[in-house]
């Protein structure tokens, strides 16, 4: 099963994503936007992100009741998007509520569903209630996101062999928590594993940023990276 890179455009600006971007054109596919530029910027940004070229997985994690969601995917249908994501942990009604409108407003938009964030681990777990371990608590969710309609999930790469033993091999497994072989964390990322594990873990896509905005030659480190997901 083939593994994709995106990009994780965690930037303060766009004009600090300018160059990037330009670096990037017609290396790289997959572009994320998150609440951080979405926030900054709205729609216009989505759109211009999407008109250079690149395919845009807009990350906004939305949760929240069933109504408001599915009026929020409603919103965001018409936008240049090709994937979205929404947290597993508002519920099957709210997910199916969010299904329903994605296939009435844009029926190629994948849905992804956030099972326990990268920077999560069983202490936070803990913290909030859940006792489960990581992994219980991704297999769980997993199953009522396919369940409840979802065709593609957020997880840790160490979750990925779990969910390719137990949910449809159809099921997208989209995998941030990657750093590059050799290279230390020092982030708020948890549960990481390297481009190349991943891959053979399974997973659909892997999501990196910091590795590729803060290096020095942000185009040699996605090459890197590709050629690593292309040999494993």
């Amino acid at each position: 099963m083939p593994c994709d890179l995106i990009l994780a455009l965690d930037v303060p600006t766009r004009e600090a994503a300018a160059p990037i971007l330009r670096q990037l054109r017609g290396q790289l596919r997959w572009v994320k936007l998150g609440l951080q530029m979405f926030t900054a910027y709205g729609p216009s940004y989505v759109r211009e992100v999407a008109d250079l070229g690149f395919d845009v997985f807009l990350d906004l994690k939305l949760h929240d009741i069933p109504n408001t969601v599915a009026k929020a995917v409603e919103s965001l249908g018409p936008l240049p998007i090709k994937m979205l994501t929404l947290h597993t942990s508002g519920g099957g009604e709210m997910m199916r509520a969010a299904v329903a409108a994605q296939q009435k407003t844009n029926p190629d938009l994948l849905l992804l569903g956030v099972t326990v964030l990268t920077s999560t681990d069983a202490a936070g777990l803990d913290e909030i209630g859940v006792t489960a371990s990581p992994a219980d608590q991704v297999a769980r969710l997993g199953r009522l996101a396919v369940s409840s309609g979802l065709r593609g999930l957020v997880c840790s790469p160490l979750e990925v062999q779990l969910l390719r033993r137990t949910l449809p091999l159809s099921t997208q497994l989209i995998t941030p928590g990657i750093r590059p072989a050799g290279e230390a964390g020092g982030d708020d990322q948890k549960r990481v594993l390297s481009p190349a594990d991943a891959a053979r873990a399974g997973s659909s896509f892997i999501v990196v940023g910091r590795p590729i905005l803060q290096a020095p030659d942000p185009a040699a480190a996605t090459r890197a990276i590709l050629a690593e997901l292309n040999g494993a």
